[in-house]
């Protein structure tokens, strides 16, 4: 496996147009501010991390968002959760800890609630440094986070390979799917062609933690960029960067879980985009129906950009991509599908040294508001990905900044949170 470093582009300034007003109120729906017009505020709050955390993930559930991250004491690392009220987060729990994990500021532990209550989690255990080998862990909870399941792995191959870059989804039956990067394949025979290859794949458990068999969705994608699942009316969508045919472009693809079966990758648009390493750069999805939408990073004339378009089939046809940064990007995205069709989309800016997590609006026909800055992040991998979640009415914003003491830097990165109300 090789993983190439961030990538630092040389920026040029992007200059884009907009439609008319009433081709704006057209796309958005009546009485919906029009993209150009959208704005919020962005204000943070105190989160409920302690020192040395790092690697946040947010997800939505009826209770509202829930936020984990890791902690690291010593030699031993820390899986915590917190959710937000009314009045905060609530106090940091602990999902699970371990002195042998793998940790990596792409490959992220996390955990979600799920509609029935239950809280389930996933992380990486090593299980050999020099390969960077590791197995995906999960566990779960019945009683709020008090006590939790022995751990378990999905994957039942054996070998010493590497098996990350998880992404949970409820299905529309309750049960828990989870999509992975898997390794197993990854060994080259030289008397087999058909490997050296890392796959993505897919498992489901029922409300008995019962477990379907293992399945492969894309025997041949990008070997550590983060993946991205959905539900929509048509079935679990997966996203994830493909690796086209026997070339080294890695466009965005999808594969939806139709009538037991995952479709062939249907490339969400075909950028060209090859490098012969891997740009630790994956996609992100969400979804209201049958209408989804994508987000991602690519290069094009050798400019970091990052991008989202729209679907009104739960994945079978995309439109025209939608740019989302103005002069260039480190990509990192997140996206998030409102009720009337539009979407918020998050990605980290990189202009003139410097880069900022910012939020904007896009619409199906290409509009886009003016870019809302949510914080400063440093362009290296320590700041990791920005996270974006929403609630109803609410947006919750989740990154890793560096911790200063008597305002200078220390070095050590914590978690930092933010929250918007939309218009």
């Amino acid at each position: 496996m090789v993983c190439s470093a961030d990538i630092t582009m040389p920026i040029s300034k992007h200059l884009f147009a907009l439609l008319t007003a009433a081709s704006i109120v057209a796309a958005t729906g009546c009485g919906s501010p029009a993209p150009a017009d959208w704005t919020t505020t962005v204000q943070l709050v105190a989160s409920p991390v302690g020192e040395n955390s790092s690697e946040p993930q947010l997800s939505v559930s009826d209770r509202g968002v829930l936020l984990s991250w890791i902690e690291r004491v010593g030699t031993t690392t820390y899986l915590k959760f917190s959710e937000q009220t009314a009045t905060g987060w609530t106090p940091a729990m602990t999902a699970a800890s371990g002195e042998d994990w793998f940790l990596s500021y792409a490959d992220v532990p996390s955990v979600m609630r799920m509609s029935n209550g239950t809280l389930v989690a996933q992380w990486l255990v090593i299980t050999e440094r020099f390969y960077e080998a590791y197995d995906l862990l999960l566990s779960y909870s019945q009683d709020d986070g008090a006590t939790w399941a022995p751990p378990f792995k999905p994957h039942h191959d054996g070998t010493t390979s590497m098996h990350g870059f998880a992404s949970f989804v409820e299905m529309a039956n309750g049960d828990l799917g989870l999509i992975w990067l898997d390794g197993r394949n990854s060994a080259f025979d030289f008397d087999d062609p058909e490997t050296g290859t890392m796959m993505l794949r897919f498992t489901s458990y029922d409300a008995n933690w019962n477990q379907a068999e293992d399945v492969e969705i894309d025997r041949r994608v990008c070997e550590c960029c983060p993946t991205t699942a959905v539900m929509t009316d048509d079935g679990v969508l997966a996203g994830y960067r493909d690796l086209i045919d026997e070339t080294q472009v890695r466009d965005i693809g999808v594969s939806r879980l139709d009538n037991g079966a995952w479709t062939p990758t249907t490339t969400v648009s075909e950028d060209n985009w090859e490098i012969y390493a891997c740009p630790v750069n994956g996609p992100m999805l969400s979804a209201n129906g049958r209408n989804v939408v994508a987000a991602w990073f690519t290069v094009k004339d050798d400019l970091g950009q990052s991008y989202a378009a729209f679907s009104n089939d739960a994945g079978r046809t995309w439109d025209t991509p939608i740019r989302l940064d103005d002069g260039g990007s480190l990509g990192r995205v997140d996206v998030e599908m409102l009720n009337d069709g539009t979407a918020l989309a998050t990605w980290v800016e990189y202009a003139e040294g410097l880069s900022d997590f910012r939020l904007r609006l896009v619409a199906p026909t290409g509009e886009r508001s003016a870019p809302i800055p949510v914080a400063a992040v440093s362009g290296g991998r320590a700041s990791g990905f920005p996270r974006l979640a929403r609630s109803g009415n609410k947006l919750v914003f989740a990154w890793s900044e560096s911790a200063s003491v008597d305002g200078e830097d220390n070095g050590a990165l914590t978690v930092q949170t933010a929250v918007a109300a939309l218009p």
